[in-house]
Parts: structure tokens; C-alpha cells; sequence
């Protein structure tokens, strides 16, 4: 009896252990997705309506809280800076050598004319800190087997408050993401790939946006590199920096 017991006991956890719920699911991707901190360069390729575009732009972030992006290319764009700061966003233009905030529904607008907002730019949050998931289905996405989450906000501040996710199974990370509005009005979708393994860790890098709202291709956000958990001067995260 007790051998049948355990024996039982051994199939339920194992089932669980290849079944996760969406918390743990949710936990999975915060472990390859979330680091202390980030140092990467990167390039937007911006397919607009009558143009294409390649802006490449360098990043540092520590947390959720504190960001800061230097514009390199084109040269119009270069030395253009973004500094996030809790909840707070400020540009500096080096053409007019003025510092603004980006703040209420100008968060909203476009960056730079692609499908990414001030908003998505501003997130780099821990899934499991501001939604609840659930797991409603399977599918499979280029070949990879992945659960199919339902994310639900309880953060009514994050900018979107129904996510959907198909999520690989063997490397728990997102492959694709549809974003809703509170309404359920289908803002944006997103595409990830070229998976890598960066010490233990699996990373996109490559994420392509489509602001369904929007006329054009969509938006390539291509990481060129990238480094985990490295030292970062708290200076960086300064206003003073932006005019720097």
C-alpha cells in the first residue's frame, strides 16, 4: 500500500511538474527575461508606409525603475537621450539643447515613428509583479511546442491590461504576444526570435512590433549585444547625463 501511495504521489508531482499553472509559467520567463541589470546596444528598423528607417541607439537599465538610452544613428537622431525614472520620462533634444517630459497620454505616442510607444519603452517589468495568468490552450509557434497564457493585470497602472502569450515549453519565453486594451480592442502584436542561450538564460533577439492600429510593416527591434548584471555608475541615471 505504501509503495502504491508513493507511486501516486510520484505521478502527481511529476504531471504537475510538466503541467505548470501560469504562475509558474509567468516565474519562468521573469528568471530569462528580468536582471538586476542591462547594458545592450541595439537597432530599430522602422518599415513605414512609404520608407524604411534603421535607428540604433545604446541602453542601460537597473530594475524596473531606472533607464537610460543614447540615440547613435541616424546622425539627425544622434545624441538624442531618454531617461526613465520611476514612473517619470524625460527627452533631450541636442538640436534645440532642451530637456522635456513625457508624461499623460504623450507616453502614448510613437517613438520616433515606429510601432513601439514611450510607454512600451518605459516597461521592462517582472510579469509575475503585475498580472495574474492562466493557461488556456497549447499551440505550436515555428515548430516549438508552447503554452497559450491569458494574462490579466492587477497593476491598473501597466499599459496594457490583457495580455496573450504563446510561450515555449522547453525554454520559457515568449514567442508571440498579442496586447489588448481594457475594452479588449487588439492594440499590438508582437513577434520574438532568434532565441540564444546567454549564460544559462534563454534571450530574443530579435522582436518584431506591429501596432495594429497603424498603417505599415511594423517595427524589427534587434539586439547586436548585450550583457547581464554588470556594473552600472548611478551618475548614468541622472538628469544631469541627459545634457552630458
Amino acid at each position: 500500500m505504501k509503495f502504491i501511495l508513493a507511486f501516486l504521489f510520484l505521478g502527481t508531482t511529476s504531471a504537475f511538474a510538466q503541467n505548470p499553472d501560469g504562475k509558474e509559467i509567468l516565474r519562468r520567463i521573469d528568471l530569462n527575461m528580468a536582471s538586476e541589470n542591462r547594458v545592450f546596444t541595439s537597432k530599430m528598423i522602422i518599415h513605414g508606409k512609404r520608407n524604411t528607417r534603421t535607428i540604433e541607439s545604446k541602453s542601460w537599465t537597473s530594475g524596473e525603475k531606472k533607464s537610460f538610452t543614447e540615440y547613435l544613428y541616424p546622425e539627425r537622431e544622434k545624441g538624442t537621450k531618454m531617461l526613465k525614472l520611476d514612473e517619470q520620462l524625460w527627452i533631450y533634444s541636442p538640436s534645440t539643447d532642451r530637456i522635456i517630459q513625457i508624461a499623460g497620454h504623450m507616453l502614448r505616442q510613437s517613438v520616433m515613428g515606429s510601432d513601439l510607444s514611450y510607454e512600451d519603452m518605459m516597461e521592462d517589468n517582472k510579469l509575475t509583479n503585475h498580472y495574474n495568468a492562466a493557461v488556456i490552450g497549447t499551440e505550436t509557434i515555428d515548430n516549438r511546442s508552447c503554452w497559450v497564457l491569458k494574462l490579466t493585470a492587477f497593476d491598473p497602472d501597466v499599459a496594457y491590461q490583457v495580455r496573450k502569450m504563446w510561450v515555449d515549453r522547453e525554454r520559457n519565453i515568449p514567442l508571440k504576444e498579442e496586447l489588448y486594451a481594457k475594452s479588449g480592442t487588439l492594440l499590438k502584436r508582437t513577434l520574438l526570435s532568434d532565441v540564444v542561450n546567454m549564460n544559462g538564460r534563454w534571450f530574443p533577439k530579435k522582436i518584431v512590433f506591429k501596432d495594429m492600429l497603424k498603417v505599415g510593416e511594423g517595427t524589427e527591434f534587434i539586439m547586436e549585444e548585450i550583457k547581464f548584471n554588470i556594473a552600472i555608475l548611478e551618475y548614468t541615471f541622472s538628469k544631469a547625463n541627459l545634457k552630458k
